[in-house]
């Protein structure tokens, strides 16, 4: 995937390192993509584009029509465990469920994330 977004926003032959696209990255089933946004399906799709260092922002559905594929919270938690044990400088997640309980759960995940890395600036 990253290889047809790196052809789709290069400029000419040579195409940008991924870490300088400053993808934003929409996960949803259905809704329609915003402009300027890159479409996902599935959290690995996200977590791929992730793992880049190219995302500068993730909104996320919840419900993504079959659970056994996984859910917007299972970015969430993988965003959580990337920083934690890795150091991965996480990008703006946003929540765009219409499932409360779910968006509840995301939205608290997050807030551990922004707590984890606001807590490890100045740290060596």
């Amino acid at each position: 995937m990253i290889d047809r977004l790196t052809r789709e926003y290069g400029h000419g032959t040579n195409s940008p390192d991924p870490a300088s696209l400053a993808l934003r990255v929409f996960l949803d089933d259905e809704r329609a993509t915003p402009e300027g946004w890159v479409r996902v399906y599935w959290p690995n799709e996200a977590i791929d584009l992730l793992e880049t260092n190219a995302v500068a922002e993730i909104s996320l559905d919840h419900d993504l029509g079959n659970d056994q594929r996984g859910t917007g919270y299972d970015v969430v938690l993988w965003i959580e465990e990337a920083v934690a044990l890795h150091g991965f400088k996480p990008p703006k997640v946003d929540v765009h469920s219409a499932n409360s309980s779910a968006r509840q759960k995301m939205e608290a995940g997050i807030q551990a994330i922004e707590q984890r890395v606001s807590g490890s600036k100045g740290k060596p």
